[in-house]
């Protein structure tokens, strides 16, 4: 890799620029939405802190426990003794998600319709309920615009749709999914939801609180892992809880793993219970907020003011940030 753009990957970033400035008011169906701008609509500031061998180089947000060690070591290919590097750690942006009403409505593809899919997991709301799909897309935005050129901790990997919670059965069937995820019964009860109170303050305050799994801080319980909420008290607020409670079900079924912390210097680790401090969650759509990132949990009453409006506020779109400790050889 060279620290200028390929032809094809310049092309890509023009067109993706291109786009997310063009008006979405061609959009049908209810379907609304516009492309990610990944110069003007990412909060770069996120990336941060940036820390090597355990020493703060860059300031930034409250960030999890970072090993102090001078030195660490990893397996190479073809090499029988682990090869020695430096600890680094920093923040990647690493996935974008839609959370939509409309079904087969691609939001951070600028609103386009795949097709009706009034069958396929469609799901009307009931009294205080809501009811949301979601579309997961790899979006490793820092490797293929090669910001930080030859950087080996970085996911390589292109742009693509790899979930689409439509053709998932369980996403839109609260029964089936406690079959499968049994422990529904005992997280989803009045009791264990009051415990998230304290889940609230300490995600608003500080960073997320692991042990209380169970729990998406001041947006509600995480269980059941499907698109219904048993309480709709806010656009912003529900798609932050939408959000992750997707993230827990893909953890659960081992599509999304561990990147952080000792055990992520060498490469992602099996992490089938969600640690919510792996993430930061920033808003892209409707209303980018690329000032700042928000932790899971984090209360959006002090920021959702605006960020929700009738016909084309309605459905969400976020930039996953992932927290990465890596051993850099």
């Amino acid at each position: 890799m060279t620290g200028k753009l390929k032809v094809p990957e310049l092309f890509c970033v023009i067109v993706l620029i291109y786009c997310s400035m063009i008006d979405n008011s061609w959009a049908k169906d209810g379907c609304v939405g516009r492309f990610v701008n990944p110069v003007t609509d990412v909060c770069w500031s996120c990336l941060l802190p940036i820390k090597i061998a355990g020493v703060n180089i860059t300031g930034g947000d409250i960030d999890t426990p970072t090993s102090k060690s001078i030195l660490c070591a990893c397996p190479r290919p073809g090499i029988p003794l682990p090869v020695p590097g430096i600890p680094i750690a920093f923040w990647e942006p690493a996935r974008l998600v839609d959370v939509t009403k409309s079904p087969m409505c691609m939001v951070s593809l600028g609103g386009i319709s795949l097709g009706s899919s009034s069958v396929k997991g469609f799901k009307e709301d009931s009294a205080g309920e809501a009811f949301y799909h979601v579309h997961w897309y790899i979006y490793p935005v820092i490797y293929w615009l090669e910001i930080l050129l030859d950087f080996v901790c970085l996911e390589m990997a292109s742009v693509d749709v790899a979930y689409m919670t439509e053709f998932d059965p369980m996403w839109s069937d609260d029964a089936k999914t406690a079959i499968l995820n049994p422990e529904t019964l005992m997280f989803g009860n009045p009791l264990t939801q009051a415990a998230c109170v304290a889940d609230c303050a300490t995600s608003s305050t500080g960073l997320s609180n692991d042990s209380m799994f169970w729990c998406a801080g001041c947006q509600g319980g995480i269980y059941p892992y499907s698109g219904t909420t048993s309480s709709h008290n806010g656009g912003v607020g529900t798609a932050q809880l939408i959000v992750s409670k997707f993230m827990a079900k893909m953890h659960r079924q081992m599509m999304l793993w561990g990147y952080y912390g000792k055990e992520g210097m060498c490469g992602k680790y099996p992490m089938p219970v969600i640690k919510k401090s792996q993430y930061r969650l920033q808003m892209t759509y409707p209303v980018p907020e690329f000032s700042s990132c928000k932790r899971i949990g984090q209360t959006e009453v002090l920021w959702q003011a605006g960020k929700e409006y009738p016909i084309f506020g309605e459905d969400y779109g976020f930039l996953i940030w992932r927290k990465r400790d890596c051993c850099l050889l």
